[in-house]
């Protein structure tokens, strides 16, 4: 009776556990239904803008039933993104996997940092799995992060410490570059920033026919150089944020070779294409041969948020930029203190999260060829947008290469006014809890955009999506001003 009893009731004393497991017990059962009714669910719950007062709502020291206040407060207000017609800016649509990935993580709760316990063996484990996928050797090393942001700053630091050796001890003395394609996502330039490097030495590169033109390229690091600056690291795109189009890594890698300079490969969703069918999976050819590569999880493989990686071709020099071990970190022969792959010598993280969870749990419960289906099917869906597009009058503002459609829904109009309206149908589809369409800038005109990272679309949701703009359009909801 003693023993049972200390299973159902909580320590009097330690006001920060449950008075009552087992009452707990009933109400985490009850919180799972309605979670699992909620994701299984998903076409019934679209974004919905929250209510004015909300943040009072939040306001701490309120109590109550909390199963009831995540339940009819929380869970209504998310972003949108796990509804089947949510196809705005680049975000991944989450899986039932997160779920088992979240409660066992919760109760673990394990800092991967260092020492010598499973999360360590399970983050190697997706580490290497990604680095084959990828095309990378054995000598590969990564590092699971918040997602491509952070990894391009750790990939980029890593470029540094190659370039100078002895960077950490002294810092750097001679100015260097990075050169990337025009347009390129923010998140190269908040890392040469971060890095203390400035964006003045990012070098944006001019497209030849959509994509980073290597000729330009050659000719800027010669320049570089001839002023004595020192040409660091090549940024190729693998899936521009904008269009979905791909650099020829082949040709990258091999100025990269020859010049001397590090290739780093921001694969931040296009990099998944690894794993599509044909002809998408030759878009990232060449990419194993890349320096370093930063990609997302959380996108274009749907795992629920957040993780990305930092995967870096020699794990030495992905060492040199970050290990070190203070006497408090030092590790032992046995014990907790064991193990020769901390974590916190990959990275500038020592209070680290077990991330792996959610891509292990994903990857074990669905299979890596589900996950290549979804992500072909995603391809072959933007493609539908654009004939469906076409075929309705609407006008393709750029060629569907991989999982993503910019259009415009009244060509005959000014620039002014397209722009207006397509504004416009974004933002009424949104509000009515329809389709989720983003928005983009493109030949003077802001566009509506599809980016199709989500495995709950299926081919009837584009179809009514594209009537609903072909009706608003229609209308010509054209006030004046925006």
């Amino acid at each position: 009776m003693g023993e049972q009893s200390k299973g159902r009731r909580g320590d009097r004393g330690n006001m920060l556990e449950p008075a009552d497991w087992q009452a707990f017990r009933g109400q985490m059962h009850d919180l799972l239904d309605r979670c699992l009714d909620r994701m299984a669910g998903a076409e019934d719950h679209p974004w919905q803008a929250p209510p004015d007062g909300l943040q009072e709502a939040y306001a701490i020291g309120q109590g109550g039933d909390l199963v009831a206040r995540l339940a009819d407060e929380v869970m209504p207000y998310h972003s949108g993104n796990t509804h089947p017609q949510f196809w705005g800016w680049v975000q991944g649509s989450g899986l039932p996997s997160d779920l088992m990935a979240g409660l066992v993580g919760a109760a673990m709760n394990a800092n991967v940092g260092g020492r010598h316990h499973g999360a360590n063996a399970m983050e190697a484990a997706v580490i290497d799995w990604t680095r084959r996928k990828m095309g990378m050797g054995d000598a590969a090393s990564g590092v699971l992060v918040t997602g491509t942001s952070q990894a391009t700053v750790l990939c980029l630091q890593a470029a540094r410490v190659r370039a100078v050796p002895d960077l950490r001890a002294k810092g750097a003395t001679a100015p260097m570059t990075v050169y990337a394609v025009d347009g390129v996502h923010n998140a190269t330039r908040k890392a040469v920033e971060l890095l203390g490097l400035g964006h003045e030495a990012l070098r944006l590169i001019p497209t030849g026919e959509g994509v980073l033109d290597v000729q330009a390229l050659r000719a800027a690091i010669d320049r570089d150089r001839a002023k004595g600056i020192l040409p660091l690291a090549i940024v190729a795109t693998a899936g521009s944020v904008d269009l979905g189009q791909f650099d020829d890594l082949n040709a990258l890698a091999d100025l990269a070779q020859t010049q001397g300079i590090w290739l780093h490969v921001d694969g931040a969703f296009g990099a998944w294409t690894r794993l599509a069918g044909n002809p998408w999976s030759a878009l990232t050819d060449g990419i194993g041969r890349a320096d370093s590569i930063a990609l997302d999880f959380h996108k274009w493989m749907y795992v629920g948020y957040d993780v990305g990686l930092a995967l870096i071709a020699d794990e030495a020099d992905h060492r040199a930029a970050f290990a070190i071990r203070p006497p408090y970190l030092q590790r032992s022969k046995d014990g907790l203190s064991r193990g020769d792959r901390w974590f916190c010598d990959y990275g500038i993280d020592l209070s680290r999260g077990n991330r792996a969870l959610k891509v292990w749990c994903a990857l074990e419960m669905f299979g890596e060829e589900a996950f290549a289906a979804a992500i072909t099917r995603n391809c072959k869906q933007a493609a539908l947008l654009g004939e469906l597009v076409e075929a309705q009058g609407m006008a393709l503002m750029a060629p569907v290469v991989s999982n993503i459609c910019v259009f415009t829904a009244r060509p005959d109009l000014s620039e002014q006014d397209q722009s207006s309206l397509n504004r416009q149908i974004a933002t009424t589809l949104q509000l009515d809890q329809r389709a989720v369409f983003s928005t983009t800038e493109l030949g003077g005109v802001t566009c509506l955009r599809a980016a199709f990272t989500n495995h709950r679309t299926r081919d009837h949701h584009i179809r009514a999506a594209v009537q609903d703009v072909v009706a608003l359009a229609r209308r010509g909801m054209l006030p004046t001003a925006d």
